[in-house]
């Protein structure tokens, strides 16, 4: 294997700290250094009742610390664990997290601007199905944004991988939100589960792209051909490049009340013969033709498809948690490991017992291929296993 890659996860795990409180100490500048480290810490922290305090929060950001984006995911957390969360402001470079049972019920949670209502999820909905029953949350803020998941990502794409680990949650898109504005409303539902199931095989061959769909939309003052431009410059590339896939292309302007803003984007799903599925998306820029959203989307799936591995760059490290806390061992196919798959494992490792590894593979298209496998801690709920031994 190649050294670069085979250093990606050290052979000895973090050293845990500890404050003097007894709290696991984080330090929130390490690797990827942003909001990722806020947010799978506080989940596996909310999951499995860990007392946490973060520092160095974004040290290396132009603007360190907290923003409002981070303190809503953090203040949701807190509330559905009942949890003792310190320190919580704009521009606080530490937080302390001090855990309790996580409930079921209603939650809202408005991040007042245009802020991602996926990375909000990507921080809560790992907490609620280790709830006693049913949770619904009400997130609002921007659906489609930059320097994140569209929410069509988070519908189309990591939800069908995370019901195979045993996750259920519904997702219901009331309103579409977009930058600057935000606006957004979507409810998550979720189902409780005894445990997460790990994937064995399901992850470790790629296949060949069988079926393309294509979302492009425009809302508020755009004119709906802008989204037709965007289908016809993704079907072009498509053709060329997976001349037997079948391709669903839906080309549409939002309804008027069923988005704040305007907004043009796209987001591409390729589905392998063996199930796998990829991603592209982008969005429209002021002053920019509509075919270079297109064109951007595209490129983004012809690099995930052809970077070796079964997962995109995206959902590799969305996996990371679920294969920790997931009963036996996963094993899924990566092309070079991100930065932010690098983080999620540094962190999970630091939090739980769970054990990752990486097996070389070889080459492919040029690129490091490698099968990253994880023994998971089988964390069982503890909600369902209470009512399992009275009953």
């Amino acid at each position: 294997m190649d050294s670069d890659m085979a250093e990606m996860i050290p052979k000895e795990r973090p050293t845990q700290e500890f404050d003097s409180d007894g709290r696991i100490v984080i330090d929130g500048s390490l690797l990827e250094g942003g909001g990722q480290i806020l947010r799978n810490a506080a989940a596996l922290s909310c999951i499995l009742s860990i007392p946490i305090r973060v520092v160095k929060i974004r040290a290396g950001r132009s603007k360190p610390g907290l923003r409002p984006q981070h303190m809503t995911g953090l203040d949701l957390v807190a509330r559905l664990c009942g949890g003792n969360l310190q320190h919580c402001q704009v521009g606080s470079c530490e937080i302390t997290l001090d855990p309790g049972p996580i409930k079921a019920g209603q939650f809202v949670a408005d991040t007042g601007t245009a802020g991602s209502i996926c990375l909000l999820m990507q921080v809560a909905v790992p907490c609620i199905v280790f709830a006693s029953s049913d949770c619904s949350l009400t997130l609002k803020g921007g659906t489609n944004c930059d320097m994140a998941p569209q929410i069509d990502y988070t519908t189309m794409i990591f939800r069908p991988m995370a019901e195979k680990f045993g996750m259920h949650f519904d997702i219901n898109i009331n309103r579409r939100g977009y930058y600057p504005k935000g606006g957004g409303e979507v409810v998550v539902t979720s189902h409780p589960c005894c445990g997460l199931n790990a994937l064995p095989d399901v992850l470790t061959k790629r296949g060949e792209v069988v079926r393309v769909h294509s979302r492009s939309f425009v809302a508020g003052n755009l004119p709906p051909h802008l989204a037709n431009k965007v289908s016809s410059t993704i079907a072009k590339t498509v053709k060329q490049n997976f001349a037997k896939a079948e391709l669903q292309q839906d080309s549409l302007k939002e309804p008027d009340g069923a988005a704040i803003g305007s907004g043009l984007g796209t987001m591409i799903v390729a589905e392998t013969s063996t199930g796998c599925l990829f991603g592209g998306s982008a969005l429209g820029k002021p002053r920019t033709p509509a075919e270079d959203t297109g064109k951007a989307a595209v490129t983004e799936l012809l690099d995930a498809t052809s970077s070796g591995g079964a997962v995109d760059q995206y959902l590799q490290d969305q996996l990371i948690l679920l294969m920790a806390l997931a009963e036996g061992q996963s094993r899924v196919l990566c092309g070079p490991l991100t930065l932010h798959t690098q983080t999620a494992i540094h962190i999970a490792r630091l939090l739980t017992k769970a054990d990752f590894s990486l097996e070389p593979i070889g080459s492919d298209n040029g690129k490091e291929t490698c099968m990253l496998v994880c023994e998971g801690i089988g964390h069982v709920n503890p909600h369902l296993q209470s009512s399992a031994e009275l009953s």
